[in-house]
Parts: structure tokens; C-alpha cells; sequence
């Protein structure tokens, strides 16, 4: 840290999911409004070509579409974000939508910020989808040059 009066930075993954919404609100609700952290929201967009997953005849008419309705997610995903901030009175935030897979562009902007944590939700899947889609939680905890907050959602007991 160059100076003592310099906030750390918090990076928060955002998606369109409910557990990314609790961490989030977690967040908020345990560290700001804060004199020591600034808050950096990122969203990881996928391409339209990783999207859709197809190439050839065709690709060009829909891909556009798509890459259009994947950037009014991205836009509709930060402006909840941003208005969940500003209900709690946080205004000390960034948000950046960058594209490319969840798991590279948090770790990206760890370093690009110098966060000191990233906080992920968790999205509990079971041992055999997480193996299959890979947990981005999980690869953050291990690849990700900070601190890593992976925040769950309480389960509901019945």
C-alpha cells in the first residue's frame, strides 16, 4: 500500500444469479459503507460466438442478436448492482463488465485492481456439476492473488 490513507479494494463478482445478489447484499451489509474499502463490481460476460456455440451457415444473422441481448444482461445486471449500493449508501464503486470466462476475469481483475479480497457467491452445486462445469469459487480460492470471500447462501430448514 503506498499510503496509509489509500482504500484497499474489494472486487465483488457479479452475475444475473440469486447467489450473487446474496453475496453482494452481504457484503454491503457486513463491510459498508467503509473508510478503508472502495468496491470494484465486476461481470464477466460471455462471448456470443461461447454463447450460442455455434460457427458456419448461419452464425453471422444470430450472432449479432445474441451479442446483443448478452450486453443488455451485462448492462441490467450492473444497473442492480450499482442501485443495491446505492440503498445501502455506498458510493465509492466501480463496475465493469468485461467478456470472457468468469473463473479468468475475476482473477484479471484482482491483479488489475490490487484487490486485497474477492468475494464470489457460491452456487452449491453437488460434487459431479461442479466437476463438470467447473466451480468458479472454487478456482478463484486457489488462483486468485488475494484474500477470497465465497459467500453462501443460508440453507432454508424445513
Amino acid at each position: 500500500m503506498a499510503g496509509s490513507s489509500e482504500k484497499q479494494v474489494v472486487v465483488i463478482g457479479i452475475d444475473d444469479s440469486e447467489q450473487s445478489t446474496y453475496a453482494l447484499k452481504w457484503t454491503l451489509d457486513h463491510f459498508f459503507p467503509s473508510p478503508i474499502f472502495k468496491l470494484v463490481l465486476v461481470h464477466s460476460r460471455p462471448t456470443a460466438t461461447s454463447a450460442v456455440g455455434l460457427a458456419g451457415p448461419g452464425a453471422a444473422e444470430i450472432l449479432p442478436i445474441v451479442d446483443s441481448d448478452l450486453r443488455k444482461i451485462a448492462a441490467r445486471v450492473v444497473d442492480s448492482a450499482r442501485q443495491l449500493c446505492i440503498d445501502k449508501s455506498v458510493d465509492d464503486v466501480t463496475a465493469e463488465v468485461v467478456e470472457g470466462d468468469p473463473r479468468n476475469v475475476l482473477c484479471d481483475a484482482v491483479e488489475k485492481y490490487h484487490a486485497a479480497v474477492l468475494v464470489v457467491g457460491s452456487h452449491g452445486y453437488g460434487a459431479i456439476k461442479r466437476a463438470v462445469l467447473g466451480s468458479v469459487s472454487d478456482y478463484c480460492a486457489h488462483h486468485a492473488h488475494c484474500t477470497v470471500m465465497i459467500v453462501k447462501k443460508p440453507k432454508i430448514k424445513h
